[in-house]
């Protein structure tokens, strides 16, 4: 159905927002008509505040366009607004344009364990969008948030919930190796990654731990009853530019053999409602049967960077199967999910 739904993007110079407009280019639904940035790049060209990182050139249209501040009076023409804002000030911001009635689809962290904003994996748990109704009629407001999870749990959910629908999760215990392109830009100094992994990630561990339990969780008349899994992990800083991957160990509640693991795994298909959007992964899930793969540099890309890519399936000695899963985290991860949500969003007849 093409549209023409106007959009905006808060936190337009950054890497992410930069995710954002690369994606949003020739949308098929949207068009973007703001883009937003902090007061020090207000009123200047997109070009001229904006240090462009992506190997995909600047689209045209954003080279010229006035950057505006963050603020529903500046974005009035969108109906949705894709947050790449950092989460302390996504959690001052983002309300106000609930309030103005927009929609925002946000990459932050801040509204994540928001009991009546839905934690968003389209492919896992598309339903969660329901919590919308919920969240209006609680807040008060016309607009939604809805958020996308941390770009470590997104590959991460993905596998899981091919396995837990088959055979029941019940542990899991992660070991991440994630990109660069994660910390944003300038990111990590050199100085500290070159020959070096850092084995500590800020809050990470933490996100990683409690977020795939929502998403695997059941929506119920009081919000997401969360799934009775445990979580253990591990966050690695390595010296990778885009994809992030993790290897994992799961116990499951029926037993079963790696070729009937992959066998979940590749048949694994989105829920109805979230099947056929523009930014749907096709297929949800790749398994590589090659000893060594998936590699960012060879596997990211896939799906245009929204498949979730499997190796390595196979016994593990203390649970049940162990693997590693790879997925692109500021597409799948971040602004890619973002807009897969709005999708969603418009699919549903929330907007």
């Amino acid at each position: 159905m093409p549209l023409s739904i106007p959009v905006a993007v808060l936190g337009a110079t950054g890497s992410v927002g930069q995710r954002f407009i690369s994606l949003l280019d020739g949308h098929p639904w949207f068009k973007v008509v703001a883009l937003a940035a902090s007061d020090r790049s207000e009123g200047k060209s997109y070009a001229q505040a904006c240090r462009w990182v992506l190997s995909d050139p600047m689209p045209a249209w954003a080279r010229e366009m006035t950057l505006v501040p963050c603020t529903p009076e500046a974005v009035s023409g969108a109906r949705i607004v894709f947050s790449a804002l950092p989460a302390d000030q996504a959690k001052g911001l983002e309300p106000e344009f609930a309030r103005a009635g927009l929609a925002v689809c946000s990459n932050a962290s801040s509204y994540r364990r928001e009991a009546d904003v839905p934690l968003l994996l389209p492919e896992v748990n598309a339903e969660h969008i329901q919590l919308i109704r919920q969240q209006r009629q609680n807040r008060g407001w016309s607009g939604a948030i809805l958020t996308n999870p941390n770009c470590t749990s997104t590959g991460l959910t993905v596998a899981l919930k091919a396995l837990d629908d088959n055979f029941g999760l019940k542990r899991a215990f992660v070991v991440s190796l994630q990109a660069l392109s994660g910390a944003g830009y300038p990111g990590v100094p050199s100085l500290d990654i070159i020959d070096n992994v850092i084995p500590n990630i800020g809050g990470e561990e933490e996100k990683v731990e409690w977020e795939p339990r929502k998403m695997l969780g059941k929506l119920g008349a009081n919000g997401v009853d969360f799934a009775e899994v445990q979580f253990s992990a591990h966050t690695n800083r390595v010296a990778v530019i885009d994809g992030h991957i993790v290897c994992a160990s799961v116990e499951l509640s029926s037993p079963t053999s790696p070729e009937a693991a992959i066998r979940a795994l590749n048949l694994y298909q989105a829920p109805a409602a979230a099947r056929d959007l523009p930014s749907a992964p096709n297929p949800v899930i790749v398994v590589r049967e090659e000893a060594d793969r998936p590699q960012p540099r060879l596997d990211r890309m896939t799906g245009k960077g929204m498949t979730t890519v499997v190796g390595r399936v196979r016994p593990d000695p203390l649970f049940h199967l162990k693997f590693v899963v790879l997925s692109h985290n500021t597409i799948r991860g971040a602004a890619g999910g973002s807009i897969y949500n709005a999708e969603l969003l418009v699919q549903e007849g929330l907007l």
